[in-house]
């Protein structure tokens, strides 16, 4: 015999309640491991490489019923919620609210934690490295645009550790009250004007393009002016209530972000770990080969090389090389050892864990104001 609805809705009240039993009991668990680690004297509550372990079993044990991506979503929730138990941490991003690095931080951090909303990527990094904040989230590569060099050469200036990565697929939208025939001028960061050239050039030849702090600078700024408009998210255009004239206009579908946390905290091994350094080398011929021989001979994947002026004399450079594996496997260590002795200068920007799943910023913006 088939249940009758009411019989069915009962079924999903008891299991709701035995959810929030479960609940309950995690998060005085974790207030149990934040007494322990006060009496070890651990400062730092937020553990990435943990948080990414938790999201991998999670996906690891889930029949699909429900979905992935709201499961992942759901338990970053949880976490940032029994993290906030423990001791939240206070996040910094390049604000304002809802921009892109505000998304990339809360799909790492959930909306437990105590955030700040700073105006460059400098400030992020000069408030980590002063202690005014426990982490920051800065973007680093774009799919599209490539490495944001910006972001690179903090790392010259700052001696703060890379604790974890974040991807997000980013779509762009134009945003305005203006139909798209009476715009002349829209405002944006840099980064989403050439992420969406091709149909800007196709669909708004001539048009001007005028760079702002923010996209959601940007946004504010087209909200109240004729013939403007702004390249931003859709939780922009909710946030202004604007309409989206044209939407998903970056050239490439699969438009990609990648964003660090920053901070001073060493994440441990998870298995599936990236190493990021830095080193400069001799200028003579063949150098670089042999700073990068110790890697090809253990097998150790290089997925990054990027040169960068040393802003010290003419002609010098730093390498920034991600790869896999964490310092502290063996072949990786041995590998670093090696490399010491040949670089004049080298340094571990930290080794941390990948990003369990590419997000899709859709994801999330549902709840993000």
């Amino acid at each position: 015999m088939n249940k009758t609805i009411e019989q069915i809705r009962n079924e999903i009240d008891s299991l709701d309640r035995e959810l929030v039993e479960l609940l309950d009991k995690r998060a005085r668990l974790a207030r149990e491991i934040g007494r322990a680690k006060l009496e070890h004297g651990q400062q730092k509550f937020f553990d990435p490489a943990r948080q990414k372990r938790v999201l991998e079993n999670v996906l690891a044990a889930s029949k699909n019923d429900f979905p992935q991506d709201a499961l992942r979503k759901v338990f970053v929730e949880i976490m940032s919620g029994c993290l906030a138990a423990e001791k939240p941490p206070t996040v910094a991003y390049l604000g304002p609210e809802a921009t892109y690095s505000h998304l990339a931080a809360l799909t790492e951090f959930g909306n437990s934690v105590a955030y700040q909303p700073y105006a460059s990527v400098e400030d992020i990094f000069f408030a980590v490295d002063r202690d005014w904040v426990d982490y920051g989230v800065v973007p680093i590569e774009n799919s599209t645009g490539g490495v944001i060099h910006t972001t690179l050469d903090l790392f010259l200036d700052y001696e703060l550790l890379i604790c974890s990565e974040i991807y997000l697929h980013i779509h762009h939208n134009l945003i305005s009250r203006n139909p798209l025939e009476r715009i002349k001028t829209i405002y944006s960061k840099a980064e989403p004007f050439q992420q969406c050239s091709v149909w800007l050039k196709e669909n708004l030849p001539g048009v001007q393009l005028i760079e702002v702090s923010s996209t959601v600078k940007g946004v504010e700024m087209a909200k109240d002016r004729d013939y403007a408009a702004a390249i931003g998210s859709e939780i922009a255009a909710r946030k202004y209530n604007l309409p989206i004239v044209a939407a998903n206009i970056e050239d490439m579908k699969d438009n990609m972000t990648r964003f660090l946390v920053i901070g001073k905290q060493e994440a441990a091994p998870t298995g599936r770990d990236k190493t990021s350094i830095m080193f400069s080398i001799k200028d003579r011929p063949g150098a670089l080969f042999d700073l990068l021989y110790p890697f090809k001979k253990r097998n150790i994947n290089l997925s990054t090389i990027e040169s960068r002026p040393s802003r010290k004399k003419a002609w010098d450079y730093f390498f920034f090389v991600d790869l896999e594996g964490h310092v502290k496997d063996e072949p990786v260590h041995e590998a670093l050892q090696e490399l010491k002795g040949l670089a004049t200068y080298l340094r571990v920007m930290g080794s941390y864990p990948r990003d369990v799943k590419i997000r899709d910023l859709k994801t999330i913006e549902q709840t993000a104001i």
